[in-house]
C-alpha cells in the first residue's frame, strides 16, 4: 500500500455499532452548532436510543432518558419475552421523540410538534431499516397510513434545507435497488409495511471510523454465534496515530451490552 498505511482490523456487534455511530454524531460541527444554539430533533428508534443517551449526557441532561422505549416500530425474535412488566402495545410508556432547542431537552416533545417551524441550520436525525453501501442511499419502513415520521421530517428537509442525518448500522445492510424494492413494496398488491427510500447523510460505522479517527474503513466479514450474530468485522486504514485512535475508540464500544426492552 506504501504511505505507510497501515491496516487493523475490528468486530463490533450491533449494539457497539449503534454506540460507536452516536459517537461520531457529536464529531460533525453542524450538529454540534445546532445543539448549542439551534434545534435537533432525535427521531425515536433504536439506533436513535444511543444517540439521544450520547446527546443528552453531552448537553447534561441524561437524567430521565431510557431507551427501552425509544422507538415507534421494532423487529423482535419470535417469542421474544419482554423483560418488564409493560407491553410493547401499550403506547402510554412511549416517551417522546428527544427535541433539544437551544441546548434544553423539551421534554415530552415528537417531532410533530416542532416540524413546522424547523429552517436551515436545524437537524432531525432519524434512523433507518435499509442501506445500501454502494449507492448511498437508506430506505425506512413506513407502518402509518400517513407515512410516519419520515414524511413530516421531509416536509422540512425538503421544503426549508434542514439537514437530515440517517445513523444506520452495518447489520441493515442490503444489495438491491432500494428505488426498485419501493415500487414493489408499495404496490396494490403488497401486503406488509410500506418502505420509503430516503436520501440523507448517512452514518454507519464506516463513517463513523473516518469521522473520529480520520482512519478509511471498510467491511470485511460478517457473522457470528452466541450473541454475536449480526456482528461485522471492519478493517481500517491509515497511518499510526489513526489506527492507535481506532484502537481506543473501539476499545471504549467493544462491550457495549445487547439492546434489551
Amino acid at each position: 500500500m506504501g504511505n505507510n498505511k497501515l491496516t487493523r482490523q475490528y468486530v463490533l456487534s450491533p449494539a457497539a455499532g449503534k454506540r460507536l455511530i452516536a459517537r461520531a454524531l457529536l464529531h460533525i460541527p453542524s450538529i454540534l452548532e445546532a445543539l448549542a444554539s439551534r434545534t435537533v430533533v432525535i427521531a425515536a428508534g433504536t439506533t436513535n436510543g444511543y444517540v439521544a443517551e450520547e446527546f443528552l449526557n453531552r448537553i447534561g441532561q441524561a437524567a430521565g432518558f431510557s431507551k427501552k422505549r425509544f422507538f415507534r416500530g421494532i423487529t423482535l425474535p419470535p417469542g421474544y419475552k419482554v423483560k418488564d412488566s409493560g407491553r410493547l402495545e401499550d403506547e402510554s410508556q412511549f416517551p417522546g421523540d428527544v427535541v433539544i432547542v437551544n441546548g434544553k431537552w423539551e421534554k415530552g416533545k415528537t417531532i410533530f410538534d416542532v416540524v413546522g417551524n424547523l429552517e436551515k441550520g436545524d437537524i432531525i436525525i432519524k434512523g433507518a431499516n435499509a442501506v445500501n453501501l454502494d449507492s448511498k442511499q437508506a430506505a425506512i419502513y413506513i407502518g402509518h397510513p400517513s407515512g410516519g415520521t419520515i414524511c413530516s421530517a421531509l416536509q422540512a428537509v425538503v421544503g426549508r434545507r434542514v439537514e437530515l442525518y440517517i445513523p444506520v448500522g452495518l447489520e441493515k445492510r442490503i444489495y438491491g435497488n432500494i428505488n426498485e424494492i419501493a415500487v414493489k413494496l408499495n404496490s396494490p398488491g403488497a401486503a406488509g409495511p410500506r418502505y420509503m427510500p430516503v436520501s440523507g447523510n448517512i452514518v454507519t460505522e464506516l463513517e463513523a471510523v473516518k469521522i473520529i479517527t480520520g482512519a478509511d474503513a471498510e467491511l470485511v466479514a460478517a457473522g457470528g454465534v452466541c450473541g454475536a450474530e449480526g456482528s461485522c468485522w471492519v478493517a481500517a486504514t491509515g497511518n499510526e496515530e489513526e489506527l492507535d485512535k481506532a484502537d481506543e475508540l473501539m476499545k471504549s464500544v467493544i462491550a457495549e451490552p445487547n439492546f434489551v426492552i
